[in-house]
């Protein structure tokens, strides 16, 4: 065992990429959830004793490793769904990749750097992996989740929906659980120092998961009203044909045949994002006269998501067709899909920048909730849907999440597994149930612990009939979003920061 420790030791790059390569693992769907605190833990172990070069240069292969698997699905969108070229898909999937592997890369450089301030004593090692190391790995998660409208994808905290730590999310949200992991995996390297830093180590583990197990059977929110009846559509139209004039229309017809039989026995009806890919304002007249009819006929609301607004500004919206009309427009976009930065220099270099509706606007940052059945709703959009932080905006007024998605962009990729998993993660940090519809799964009804009550197959018609249950009340988290987390980790750093100031000469923390 220990031949193999120092051949991993020697080729660490080699390492990194394998170790980095392997944590998407620990996500959906094979949800091989230990895997992100094993993980974590040997990256720790590979950075301790290297320069800050040899720290940037291991953290870089990781992160190649990590999102160059975990996101690989970025390809299917640029090329399938783009219309590009695999060579420039290819190239620009690639970028993006090593753009990302810049925040691990940044993170071990930091790590190593922050390191030679440390005392050169027994506890030096004890003081990197329970500290530094878990530190900065929250703060350079959290910062990619901000930075250039933020890419929280793969965030540590999500492969934990189903471990006991996430009885911790309602408290400290998605980001608390990547703290609880990242010091989860020092305390493994802690216990390999020995001495009273192994007991400590042992106690500190067993605390944070048998918590974590308790608090997953604890109810935060109580239940409102009687539960309403919804029927979730899933039309399956195909990506490739979503914007030809002469599909729309069959479109429109398949997702009123789908309906059909659901309109006298549900409360709510809920079509995704992309049911319709015309203009509200462009939609025919017997169209919208049907929907009418429908809402009206059998007392029926129905929630479908289409573009809103004219040809020079218009919204990725979800519109409520019913007793207490409502839009919503979507507040963050997702950049080069949605909106292209830059437009004036990218558009016309590459097929996908010039994709039809590719020029939304943002919806205003404050928006009031939809309502449906009586019930006020949190909405949110496809990729919002990551940003727990932006969602409880609406929160503890709105009783049920609802997000329409389209992962048609994606193909048979891991990317709607993962999807569904963050959108879970929305409902235990709420404890709110959550309805889910997308293009072409995977479409779900979730509890306000998480749990898929019912899900869609993939690829196919279907529409899922289920009952929700509204609830009441504010889970610390809604009520405190990430600002625990940060203030926690922004001390800790603030202190990491005065290292330089400890270490002077004249000042010997080892004797302090």
């Amino acid at each position: 065992m220990a031949r193999v420790f120092s051949e991993i030791r020697k080729h660490s790059g080699w390492s990194a990429l394998l170790l980095g390569a392997m944590l998407p693992c620990a996500f959906a769907p094979l949800s091989l959830w230990p895997l992100a605190i094993v993980i974590p833990a040997l990256l720790f172990w590979l950075w301790y004793g290297q320069t800050p070069r040899q720290a940037l240069w291991i953290g870089f292969l990781f992160g190649v490793g990590l999102f160059g698997v975990g996101v690989s699905w970025v390809y299917v969108a640029i090329h399938v769904y783009g219309y590009t070229s695999a060579f420039v898909a290819g190239l620009l999937t690639a970028i993006f990749v090593a753009f990302l592997a810049l925040v691990p890369a940044l993170q071990g450089w930091l790590s190593a750097y922050c390191l030679r301030y440390l005392p050169d004593t027994g506890y030096r090692p004890m003081l990197a992996y329970a500290w530094v190391f878990p530190t900065l790995w929250v703060v350079f998660e959290w910062l990619r989740g901000w930075l250039f409208t933020g890419f929280p994808w793969l965030n540590l905290g999500y492969s934990q929906i189903d471990s006991p730590l996430a009885g911790f999310a309602p408290l400290l949200g998605v980001y608390g659980l990547s703290a609880l992991l990242v010091f989860s995996a020092s305390g493994l390297l802690v216990l390999l120092q020995g001495g009273y830093a192994r007991v400590a180590a042992i106690m500190l583990l067993i605390l944070i998961w048998s918590v974590g197990g308790y608090l997953t059977q604890t109810e935060w929110t109580q239940p409102v009203d009687d539960p309403i009846s919804v029927a979730i559509v899933q039309g399956n139209q195909d990506q490739l044909t979503k914007w030809d004039e002469n599909k729309i229309r069959s479109q429109m017809q398949s997702y009123l045949d789908l309906s059909e039989p659901y309109w006298a026995e549900h409360d709510v009806i809920m079509w995704p994002e992309n049911a319709l890919t015309i203009l509200y304002a462009d939609t025919p007249l017997d169209f919208k006269l049907t929907l009418l009819d429908k809402v009206h006929t059998h007392q029926t609301d129905l929630i479908l998501g289409l573009p809103y607004g004219d040809y020079k500004t218009y919204y990725s919206s979800l519109l409520v067709v019913g007793e207490q009309e409502g839009v919503y427009h979507k507040r963050h976009l997702v950049p080069f899909g949605e909106f292209v930065p830059l437009q004036e220099l990218l558009r016309g270099l590459v097929n996908f920048f010039d994709l039809p509706m590719s020029g939304f606007s943002a919806g205003d940052k404050q928006q009031t909730h939809l309502v449906a059945a009586g019930q006020p709703l949190a909405p949110s959009i496809c990729y919002e849907d990551a940003f727990g932080e932006e969602l409880i905006d609406f929160l503890p007024e709105a009783t049920i999440l609802v997000n329409g998605s389209n992962n048609a962009w994606y193909g048979d990729s891991w990317a709607p597994h993962q999807h569904l998993q963050i959108a879970r993660m929305r409902a235990v940090e709420t404890g709110r149930m959550l309805m889910r519809a997308t293009t072409n799964g995977i479409s779900a009804v979730v509890d306000h612990h998480g749990q898929v009550l019912q899900a869609s197959p993939q690829f196919a018609q279907h529409v899922i009939s289920a009952e929700v249950q509204p609830r009441q009340g504010a889970t610390p988290y809604v009520l405190f979003g990430n600002w625990p987390v940060l203030g926690f980790i922004g001390m800790s750093l603030l202190l990491m920061c005065c290292l330089p100031f400890f270490t002077r000469a004249d000042f010997d923390l080892a004797k302090a």
